[in-house]
């Protein structure tokens, strides 16, 4: 067999109406991804290579992450790496797979940080990243401005271990620690980020089956998604300079309820900012 004709066979089973899980979507991509890591190459070379004969050897391994997928687990925990605002994190089942969508949360902290540099007060450079999980957001926070100064925390050892793996293999220095959002964090900070658990409860059984394989504890944000935000926004204004912003991701439909908890707590300049699909997926305000 050879290489473009295990990759075919791949695509096609991937492919198959007769599926038990979900439909998956990019069966193409998901089966050359997955091909391309058997063979240490990556997509583009996997097409010039396309007429080479594949080991019965690499056959059976790439047989077994074909299975695997086939039975609803995502490339990312498959493969043991996702890629996140261009950097390569290390994930597994104890963390949630970083989603583009996350990216907006990057991208909402860096425009408040590089727009209050550039009034040339207080420099905004001590931040908070609660259920920093992977370490995603944290790290291409620091990677974009090192001269940030970091914490992140997360309530799962497991996941805190992860993040530091991939604190170590992109080089940055970021304070890691244990804690059920606020319960071990002292001081205060100029920007505190988020990306907590939103999905209400009942939700979760509705969701795609290799992402209900994610861990519930990053997933479950009670009955109607908002009890973790909920405590975060109370919580927050005592870990907030003045002047200090709360930034959190959250569902579309959740914004309205979201801001107006932040307008109960003395949040002003209540703000949502949208992910690339045009959805509103980041929501926040400023302490004063």
């Amino acid at each position: 067999m050879t290489v473009q004709e295990a990759l075919g066979e791949g695509s096609s089973l991937l492919a198959s109406p007769a599926l038990e899980t979900a439909k998956i979507e990019s069966p193409g991509l998901d089966a050359a991804l997955l091909l391309a890591e058997i063979l240490h190459t990556n997509r583009t070379q996997l097409l010039i290579i396309g007429k080479d004969k594949l080991s019965q050897e690499n056959y059976c391994r790439f047989q077994k992450l074909m299975k695997r997928r086939l039975d609803g687990e995502c490339i990312a925990y498959i493969l043991g790496r996702k890629e996140f605002r261009g950097l390569d994190f290390l994930v597994s089942p104890a963390v949630l797979v970083p989603r583009p969508d996350t990216e907006t949360l990057v991208e909402a902290a860096l425009g408040i940080l590089k727009r209050e540099k550039r009034k040339e007060k207080r420099e905004k450079n001590k931040i908070l990243d609660l259920c920093t999980g992977s370490g995603a957001v944290a790290i291409a926070l620091k990677h974009e401005m090192p001269e940030l100064e970091l914490w992140a925390s997360d309530i799962s050892p497991g996941a805190l271990a992860l993040a530091q793996e991939n604190c170590v293999k992109h080089q940055v220095s970021i304070n890691l620690i244990e804690s059920d959002l606020f319960c071990a964090i002292q001081g205060c900070f100029d920007l505190i980020v988020s990306n907590p658990p939103y999905v209400a409860s009942d939700e979760i059984k509705s969701l795609a089956p290799e992402v209900q394989r994610e861990p519930r504890l990053a997933l479950d944000g009670g009955e109607d998604g908002l009890d973790i935000i909920r405590r975060i926004i109370e919580e927050a204004r005592n870990h907030l300079l003045p002047g200090g912003a709360l930034l959190m991701e959250a569902d579309p439909k959740q914004m309205d309820t979201i801001i107006g908890e932040l307008e109960k707590h003395g949040f002003k300049e209540n703000r949502t900012f949208q992910d690339l699909s045009g959805q509103l997926r980041v929501v926040g305000g400023l302490i004063h």
